[in-house]
């Protein structure tokens, strides 16, 4: 499978007009580098300047972001605690079935209070309840509560409807447990032979955690704000302060401090002057679910520190903008071939270790007819001239489907994911490109190529599949010098 495009005429030109192609993609690539760079300076540059006409300008705006911010946390922390204890349920429900797998498994342990403590540490459990199939526990981790049943209280009533689809399983949302002391989740499940219910209890301390670090007084009072900008969460009915910026107005209410709010309707902001210590505050007030959520910025907010806040941050974004941006030039230059702009041979190989011999594809081996004539008639300007349309012509028709890679002087190869019946319009199209090229210093170019679809046949590797598309290359070459009457070595 291979064909020939025809030879060239090369003529003598300046190589001043070539080394501006040489280097046209990495001058390239530096133009979008620096491009990318003085964006972000500008953008920064706005931003500073905005911020700082909001701050100078606009205290009542600077309110409703901060606001918006702290309403976002606060309806955040309260979903983020939902999908963890929905999470916590699935996982609890997992363990419950697995314990009922264990004592299936050793009928031994089911009246083992030491064994099934063995159990309940194995999988990280704090009890194993055994229940009959009238909801009563007869055996279990804790022998106290042997005898309790799904009509002994509220807490066990939860589970009433095990008893009426044994395919259910349920866990609880975390539950106080008075005689123990502390708060558990429990979570239920039948075990296979359907004549008995397995029941864990666990307590979710991750959670507990996380629901004490989310409480009002945490997420307020550790929420960075600019000097001048104090932020309350309080009850929307009574005022009482539940979080502060400043954790001494905690458990006061609104009214103690000056703050009169004004309003209740939920989903509306709400805005007033008030003093507070002595000074003039602008306070905005939202009410969401049980809560009023109020930004007080003081009329005389210190623009200075807010400036000096917004250099360090722009310092910060700057120096990191520059180290990302210089890492992606040093990466990206280590696998550019600076001649051509394709990718190199090392990019090749990395590339080939992430191609499964499973896909459907084409792999081509491509090899520039003639250089050594042009470079030693028409000089090496000249020879790159060549190369470098070469490799225009592949990125140009190979380029939508794969990549194209420059492996060696004048060899090339390209991994196209194609099929075969797509391979001949690709084909016809490169012969055409090729066709019509022409160069500063070479007239024409002529390419042979070697083409190995990947479904051919079951291939060891890739080596066998380049070895054979170098072949049919070679063979592709051999039939053009052939009929040029050329030596191939000139």
């Amino acid at each position: 499978m291979f064909f020939c495009c025809s030879a060239f005429n090369a003529e003598q030109q300046s190589g001043a007009e070539m080394q501006k192609i040489k280097y046209d993609k990495v001058r390239q690539l530096d133009k979008i580098v620096f491009l990318a760079l003085g964006l972000i300076l500008v953008a920064l540059v706005i931003q500073m300047a905005i911020l700082n006409w909001i701050n100078n300008r606009n205290i009542s705006k600077m309110s409703e972001v901060l606001l918006d911010r702290v309403v976002n946390v606060i309806e955040k922390n309260e979903q983020d605690e939902k999908d963890m204890i929905a999470s916590l349920k699935e996982d609890y429900i997992v363990r419950a079935k697995a314990v009922a797998y264990i004592i299936n498994a050793n009928p031994e342990a089911e009246k083992d209070v030491d064994e099934l403590k063995k159990i309940a540490k194995l999988m990280a459990v704090d009890e194993i309840h055994l229940l009959d199939a009238t909801g009563k526990i007869y055996s279990g981790t804790i022998p106290e509560y042997y005898g309790y049943s799904f009509d002994s209280g509220e807490q066990m009533e939860y589970f009433k409807p095990m008893l009426e689809d044994k395919t259910l399983t349920m866990c609880q949302d975390v539950t106080p447990n008075t005689s123990e002391g502390k708060k558990i989740m429990y979570a239920i499940t039948w075990d296979e032979t359907g004549t008995r219910m397995i029941q864990v209890g666990i307590e979710p301390v991750r959670l507990l955690n996380e629901v004490k670090q989310n409480e009002m007084s945490s997420v307020v009072t550790n929420m960075p704000v600019y000097e001048g900008i104090r932020i309350f969460v309080a009850d929307k009915e009574f005022g009482k302060i539940y979080g502060a910026t400043d954790s001494s107005d905690i458990g006061k209410k609104l009214d103690d401090i000056g703050i009169t709010k004004k309003g209740d309707e939920e989903g509306k902001i709400f805005t007033g002057i008030n003093e507070i210590d002595g000074e003039n505050y602008r306070c905005s007030f939202y009410i969401t679910g049980d809560y009023a959520v109020g930004v007080a910025c003081s009329n005389s907010s210190n623009a200075e520190s807010n400036a000096i806040a917004l250099l360090i941050v722009g310092i910060y974004l700057t120096l990191a903008a520059v180290g990302i941006i210089y890492m992606y030039v040093k990466v990206n230059k280590a696998k550019i071939d600076e001649l051509t702009g394709c990718l190199n041979r090392r990019a090749y190989k990395d590339d080939l270790s992430g191609i499964s011999l499973a896909s459907e594809f084409v792999y081509a081996a491509l090899d520039v007819n003639g250089l050594k004539g042009v470079n030693d008639t028409l000089g090496h300007n000249a020879g790159d001239e060549l190369i470098h349309g070469a490799a225009e012509c592949m990125k140009q028709c190979f380029g939508s489907y794969g990549k194209v890679y420059r492996i060696g002087g004048d060899e090339f190869v390209s991994i196209i994911f194609v099929d075969e019946s797509e391979l001949k319009k690709i084909r016809e199209d490169f012969d055409e490109v090729i066709s019509h090229w022409s160069g500063a210093m070479v007239n024409k170019i002529s390419i042979s190529c070697g083409y190995v679809y990947s479904r051919e046949k079951n291939w060891e590797s890739f080596e066998e599949i380049a070895s054979e598309a170098d072949i049919r290359m070679y063979e592709a070459k051999e039939k053009y010098y052939s009929v040029e009457g050329r030596d191939r070595r000139k």
